[in-house]
Formats: structure tokens, C-alpha cells, sequence
């Protein structure tokens, strides 16, 4: 039974998450660097929600720092790729890759994750309205893909046992999945983001 008997949004939260982690990611980015991402996604309305939220996004913080500090995961976010094709497309390749060996609390606080530093990387390859764009993918793709199994798994309450464990665990297991994500993901959007301001003359 999802929290959503206790006034609490699930949907709402998750947006809000993605929301969090790619804000966190770019907080040391110049504010005229960045474009609002409001209303993009939607707002929380307790105090409860955006501790839950606060909460949530730490563990995130966590799960991702553990494997982002590793050399190889580094080394991949920083060989990148460039090729061709539809930018929602590839981004649903990158979302689908993460997810492939199944949903996890994991596999979803990585894509979160991963949102982020793609989010970092757009700013970086002088694409900052491009962070609006993965916002609204990651929303789009959580609304249609994971939204259900939270709540089939009883919302966001009942992932902070997972998560805890995972942040308190050596997540080398993964690693190398982690890292082939990044590489991945990392050529398909960028390549994209490129091939797309191209084509606009811009």
C-alpha cells in the first residue's frame, strides 16, 4: 500500500526528487547559468513531503557519491561519445539502461542520480537550457515507468531501508554497470544536444 493514504504524494515527491538531486548537482553553478525549473515540476505541499524529499535526496546523495568517487565510474563520466538520433529516444535508451536488471530502490536513486550529472554536463557543454529538457524527461519517464512499481512497493516510505543499506554498503558490485551507464548515456544525450542546436541553426 502506497503512503498516499497519509496525505502524501508519491508522484509528488518523486518529481520534486528529481527536482532536488539536479538542483543539488548544479549548486555551484552561477544562478544566470542555469534556467528556472519552475513550474516544471510539480510543487510539494507539506512540511512532511519536503522532509521526506530532504531526506530522500541525502540518501541519493549518498548512493551516487559512492560510486562517482571510484576512477573508473570518473573515468566514464569523463569519456564521452558523440552520435546522432532523437534526443527523448536516446534518453529513454539511458533511462532503460540503468533499469535493465530490473527496478530497484537502487536502480532508481542512480537514474535520479544520473539526471543530475547529465544535467551538469549540459551546463558544462554550454547547453544550460538543455537541463530543463531532462528534467522533464526524468518526470516523464518516472510518471511512466516507476511511479507505478513505487507505489506497488509501498510509495517512497518504504524505500528508506533499502537506500539506507545501499549507502552503507561498498556498492563496487555495480560499478562497472555504473560506469558503462555514464559512458552510455553521456555520448547518446550530449551527441544529441548537439546534433539538435545544429540543426536550429543556433
Amino acid at each position: 500500500m502506497a503512503c498516499e493514504g497519509n496525505g502524501i504524494s508519491d508522484q509528488r515527491i518523486g518529481e520534486a526528487l528529481i527536482k532536488e538531486v539536479i538542483e543539488e548537482e548544479l549548486r555551484d553553478v552561477p544562478a544566470e547559468d542555469i534556467p528556472p525549473l519552475t513550474p516544471l515540476a510539480v510543487e510539494i505541499e507539506s512540511t512532511q513531503e519536503k522532509k521526506l524529499v530532504t531526506q530522500l535526496s541525502k540518501m541519493i546523495r549518498i548512493v551516487g557519491d559512492k560510486v562517482q568517487h571510484d576512477k573508473e565510474f570518473q573515468d566514464a563520466i569523463d569519456g564521452l561519445t558523440y552520435v546522432d538520433g532523437s534526443m527523448w529516444e536516446n534518453f529513454k535508451k539511458v533511462a532503460n539502461k540503468v533499469i535493465e536488471q530490473g527496478i530497484t530502490w537502487e536502480s532508481i536513486a542512480v537514474l535520479f542520480y544520473v539526471a543530475g550529472k547529465l544535467a551538469l554536463k549540459m551546463v558544462e557543454a554550454h547547453l544550460p537550457q538543455s537541463v530543463k529538457e531532462i528534467l522533464i524527461w526524468t518526470v516523464d519517464y518516472f510518471r511512466t515507468n516507476l511511479l507505478g512499481w513505487i507505489r506497488e512497493h509501498g510509495g517512497w516510505i518504504n524505500s528508506f531501508s533499502e537506500l539506507a543499506t545501499t549507502s552503507m554498503q561498498n556498492v563496487g558490485f555495480n560499478r562497472q554497470r555504473y560506469s558503462v551507464v555514464l559512458i552510455f548515456c553521456s555520448g547518446l544525450l550530449i551527441g544529441s544536444f548537439f546534433t539538435w542546436r545544429m540543426s536550429r541553426g543556433s
